[in-house]
């Protein structure tokens, strides 16, 4: 089995709350997709921006931002990953969906909600993370602000094992710290022993924010695998190999060594 892995980033502005023209300009970026790949990467919130008003963004799961992720899994046979905001129960989430070719899909909601922007205010915090599977990948996706917690981020190694090859991070990450995105994706893929894949918004969104990007492919020795220019659109299409990141933990294995702790609550 090749466990090559092709994954696809895509780094683009957002129309501030205008789901119709977010996914629009995202067909049309896909359209520029000059390879198969396996894994597309959206930025948080790909279909409206970072808003804090969910009464007028949020979606059913059964809305047209899942079905178009859907179509597009489909039409790529690709697994297609982002977050939006979600209306569930009562309640509001920051969500990542993780669609597959097929339809089915799994989902995360985002645990750490940025409070310095009161999105604690408008969405609940998830409580468990999401480890899936590609070609023998083990991938834990993330959202934006989760960033900045590594016990949440933390690699686990049981029974000669790792808990996940590759760490993914989507956001709306402002401008003003983008040497913080930088450090931490690089100190994230060092600490776990990962390839991390970090795919941020560019432009100024709604609240006069403004984002450069800056979105990357980082190895498990935190070399950048591929960088994107600040603040022009594009997607980067890069292979990893499964190979060489095996070979890397059993020549060192820091992973035997890590502390083995529980998250309660």
């Amino acid at each position: 089995m090749n466990q090559d892995l092709k994954i696809s980033i895509i780094q683009s502005d957002l129309f501030w709350e205008d789901t119709r023209k977010n996914l629009k300009q995202f067909e049309q970026q896909l359209e520029l997709l000059e390879e198969e790949t396996d894994l597309i990467v959206l930025p948080e919130m790909f279909n409206t921006g970072f808003a804090m008003s969910p009464l007028r963004i949020a979606e059913a799961m059964d809305g047209p931002t899942v079905e178009w992720l859907a179509r597009k899994a489909n039409e790529n046979n690709c697994v297609v990953t982002g977050s939006m905001a979600i209306s569930e129960g009562g309640r509001f989430y920051n969500r990542l969906i993780w669609m597959k070719p097929d339809g089915t899909f799994q989902y995360y909601d985002k645990r750490h909600l940025f409070r310095m922007g009161n999105e604690q205010q408008f969405y609940t915090g998830g409580k468990q993370k999401m480890i899936t599977e590609i070609k023998g990948w083990k991938i834990c996706p993330l959202i934006c602000y989760d960033l900045r917690f590594p016990v949440w981020s933390r690699n686990r190694y049981k029974d000669r094992e790792y808990e996940y090859d590759l760490l993914i991070y989507v956001a709306n990450w402002p401008a003003s710290r983008a040497m913080v995105w930088k450090s931490l994706l690089v100190a994230r893929a060092l600490e776990n022993m990962c390839f991390v894949a970090g795919v941020n918004r560019i432009g100024i969104d709604g609240h006069g924010v403004a984002h450069q990007g800056d979105s990357a492919v980082i190895d498990y020795k935190g070399r950048q695998v591929t960088t994107m220019v600040p603040n022009i659109k594009g997607i980067n299409t890069v292979g990893l190999r499964l190979s060489d990141l095996i070979s890397f933990r059993r020549n060192f294995t820091v992973g035997m060594d890590w502390d083995q702790f529980e998250i309660i609550g």
